[in-house]
């Protein structure tokens, strides 16, 4: 069983771990809101290349291939964009993480302080 001292060692320990991880989160949303907002603008701009210009067969792009054209054009910033989204995800599941185990420690702390107490 632990000790009061570990149960609180570990407590502080959590607790930086947390401060980094929330760190770490607020970096990620803020990449992941500038790659969207980055793929936003490019895919605007292709969308409004294709919207003037005609296809193969003569006749206007329909949205729909303007769009295709344009994620086309624009797939690198798409993967990057995916990649930050996915960081931002992650981040979040890690704060859960040590929250969970935040929660785990402070179980302990109470049950040693019922065991003592007796």
């Amino acid at each position: 069983m632990a000790t009061p001292t570990e149960v609180e060692a570990r407590l502080i320990a959590l607790s930086k771990e947390y401060d980094g991880a929330y760190s770490d989160l607020i970096d990620a949303d803020q990449a992941y809101l500038v790659k969207k907002a980055q793929l936003e603008i490019a895919m605007a701009r292709s969308r409004m290349t294709y919207a003037g210009m005609s296809s193969p067969t003569g006749k206007n792009y329909t949205v729909g291939e303007r769009d295709d054209k344009s994620l086309l054009d624009n797939a690198e910033a798409h993967i990057e964009m995916a990649y930050a989204e996915a960081s931002v995800k992650a981040s979040k599941e890690n704060a859960k993480r040590i929250q969970l185990q935040v929660d785990i420690a402070r179980s302990v702390a109470a049950l040693l302080r019922s065991e003592m107490s007796n």
